[in-house]
């Protein structure tokens, strides 16, 4: 399944097959106005990488593999919850998060960023890609994004 980020027009499509099929870190599949929505994969053995959004909620949803869940309110008070296909996570704006792949095959989830955090449709194959991005600047939302002030 290909999916292009035609944000911010109407949409609509296959997000558990996009999600099972998707092979890269993270692909932004729909760039809205107000929030995006990104497809994951999580090798085994990976995670997101402990991060935190000052001004961005963030859902997660589980669609394939199992992992543990880490979220709190700094780096070193994290609780844990273990998660697989199905289970969805809420993380508020300026909540620590990380999700571990403790399983044997690619953790697939996508997340649903409220405002926009990415670029409108970019793909990184790695984190390592996402994180060269990231520290270049080039990983900026749309500028007809709504942001916060």
């Amino acid at each position: 399944m290909s999916i292009t980020d035609n944000g911010p027009k109407p949409n609509a499509f296959d997000i558990e097959t996009a999600t099972r099929q998707n092979t890269t870190y993270r692909s932004v599949a729909w760039t809205g106005k107000y929030l995006q929505v990104t497809l994951m994969s999580i090798a085994p053995g990976s995670s997101i990488g402990l991060e935190v959004h000052p001004e961005t909620d963030q859902f997660l949803r589980i669609d394939a593999g199992s992992g543990v869940c880490r979220m709190g309110p700094s780096e070193t008070e994290l609780t844990h919850t273990d998660v697989t296909d199905g289970w969805s996570i809420q993380v508020p704006a300026g909540t620590w998060h990380d999700v571990v792949n403790t399983g044997d095959e690619p953790l697939q989830l996508y997340a649903i960023y409220a405002p926009t955090h990415h670029a409108k449709g970019t793909v990184h194959e790695t984190a390592e890609d996402a994180e060269k991005d990231e520290e270049a600047g080039t990983d900026e939302p749309p500028e007809w994004t709504v942001q916060p002030s």
